[in-house]
């Protein structure tokens, strides 16, 4: 490191350091009790669960990643599909059947083999509404999936015979799709898809019936079959991973150990990571980002990503769609942007992000921005002006006071910032009382997905590069809409969007559902999102994707340069 390098990472220490020293002190002191793994990185918040079925959240994602395997694992720069469990297969020219072939050395981390019956009970398990599984639906593209999962627990086998899977021997699995599906081989990567150990799970069950779910996945007890394997949780500050001496290609993972660090303070982890505690964030503190951008370690790229708040429609006045606009339209997405953001993000007028091939992408807002402060000046006021006569035209006024709403955020010193951007907006613009509510992340998603919330913030990530991962989220029936919208018509265009073969006619049928939910407005589109990753300069396997999606099973240490 040059003298100007070590000058700079001095400068940016002693900023990062405003933030409280009691979090890093403590982050040290549960570290000096626990020998260094070989590498450490900051996952956010605390994981709720290691379930790959049951995982929702990108930091539960990428402790899956590390842990299982699918069918297949994605390049970690390109994201094609390379072999992972399946060591090759075939399609058949329809599109509708897929083989796999199974490597007989695959094997669970206890030794066992792993076979096609175990990706059949795990699907399986999957589909079951008792699993709560908040991406089964992402199944429902192979032959009989979704009448299955709809299926009352009496008709259960008698359905599962007509779903399109079979295991003709332990080797092989043959998948029968409804409809084409471009993206499947990018869903066989992805987590709801592993598979999960039978045995070890149904002995929870039966030795612990009312808390088998976190006994199945206790360290010592968690059976999985990706390149690492759980040997310590603590919970609030650690998991310890190990290399995994049974994983079929365990000679191509350099990493003896991680330690995946619970770490939901920005600073502190900037704090770490230049301390050289840590080796990897995903998550600086805004007002440093202008000096990070000038370090050769940070990583800023475009990300399939968008971040929105979901409304309550169920509640009154938020069940009134004028309403819903009119809060949308009175948000300075442009300066929220520059001022509050300051990493590149996109203001956004849409659910899906840019970057789609052959989408066309439609906005909640046609009128252009303008390029300049006094055309941006213009637009906004003539949309805040739209927005007051909205909330007039639903009934508010001097005569009829609009009543407060809560803002519902997880614990993140960015979500809080937004949070209090939209809130001053509201007033400013609309006279709306806003209040904020803080909640840490267990607690966020239980009350988001029970609708006890006004306006909730949320993110989506894509699972795949199509614009089908944003959209379906908001049918009627998928576990993660949490907003109690429903229409008919979207359900059905998403349905069209499923059995079109034409390429370009399935993306206008996908463009015309997301219009449908920009008029709606179950959600408020805010801005798109870019990754931020400080990664140690040595490590190898690491690369800018637009999923953000980085596999530990490639990442090695380049040797020192000399």
């Amino acid at each position: 490191m040059t003298a100007a390098w070590r000058a700079r990472l001095r400068n940016v220490l002693a900023l990062a350091l405003l933030v409280p020293l009691a979090a890093l002190a403590l982050a040290l002191a549960r570290r000096a009790r626990l020998p260094r793994a070989e590498l450490v990185y900051s996952n956010g918040s605390e994981v709720t669960t290691l379930d790959p079925a049951t995982v929702s959240g990108q930091s539960e994602g990428r402790v899956a990643m590390a842990l299982f395997e699918g069918l297949t694992v994605k390049h970690p720069e390109t994201l094609a599909p390379l072999p992972g469990v399946a060591e090759r297969w075939e399609v058949a020219p329809d599109g509708l059947t897929y083989t796999f072939h199974l490597r007989a050395e695959a094997r669970w981390s206890n030794g066992e083999h792993l076979t096609a019956e175990d990706f059949l009970y795990s699907w399986r398990r999957l589909l079951e509404p008792e699993t709560a599984a908040p991406f089964a639906y992402q199944l429902w593209c192979v032959r009989g999936a979704e009448a299955f999962s709809r299926s009352a627990p009496e008709e259960r086998e008698a359905r599962w015979r007509d779903v399109g899977l079979a295991a003709p021997d332990a080797h092989t699995l043959v998948v029968e799709l409804a409809r084409p599906t471009a993206y499947f081989l990018a869903l066989t990567s992805f987590h709801p898809l592993f598979p999960v150990h039978r045995r070890s799970l149904e002995e929870a069950q039966r030795s612990f019936p009312r808390r088998w779910q976190s006994e199945w996945v206790r360290a010592g007890r968690l059976i999985s079959n990706g390149p690492f394997k759980l040997v310590e949780r603590r919970v609030n500050d650690r998991l310890r991973l190990v290399r995994n001496p049974e994983y079929w290609d365990v000679g191509a993972v350099a990493l003896r150990s991680l330690d995946i660090l619970a770490l939901e303070h920005i600073g502190t982890g900037l704090n770490l990571y230049l301390a050289g505690e840590v080796d990897w964030i995903d998550r600086v503190p805004a007002t440093l980002v202008p000096e990070l951008r000038r370090r050769p370690d940070f990583q800023a790229a475009p990300y399939l990503a968008s971040y929105f708040y979901r409304v309550n429609v169920t509640r009154p006045p938020l069940d009134d769609v004028r309403v819903r606009r009119a809060l949308a339209l009175s948000v300075d997405r442009r300066t929220l942007c520059a001022a509050i953001l300051q990493k590149g993000e996109p203001p956004s007028w849409s659910l899906t992000p840019p970057g789609l091939a052959g989408y066309p992408r439609p906005e909640m807002r046609h009128a252009p921005v303008g390029a300049d402060e006094a055309a941006h000046a213009a637009a906004l006021a003539a949309d805040r002006a739209e927005a007051r006569a909205l909330l007039a035209a639903a009934g508010y006024g001097p005569a009829r006071p609009f009543p407060p709403l809560e803002i519902l955020f997880n614990t993140s010193e960015t979500h809080r910032d937004v949070a209090e951007v939209l809130a001053a907006d509201w007033s400013a613009t609309l006279g709306i009382e806003v209040k904020l509510l803080n909640q840490e992340w267990k607690s966020f998603l239980d009350s988001q997905t029970n609708l006890r919330y006004d306006l909730s913030r949320s993110s989506w990530i894509g699972d795949y590069p199509d614009p089908n991962t944003f959209l379906e989220a908001f049918t009627a029936d998928s576990e993660n809409n949490r907003t109690g919208w429903r229409s008919e018509r979207y359900d059905g265009l998403l349905a069209a969007a499923g059995r079109e073969v034409d390429a370009a006619r399935r993306l206008a049928l996908l463009a015309e559902a997301e219009a449908l939910l920009l008029e709606e407005l179950p959600i408020l589109p805010l801005f798109g999102y870019v990754s931020q990753n400080l990664v140690h300069p040595r490590l190898g396997g690491f690369h800018a994707n637009v999923l953000d999606e980085h596999p530990p099973k490639f990442w090695h240490w380049k040797e020192r340069a000399r």
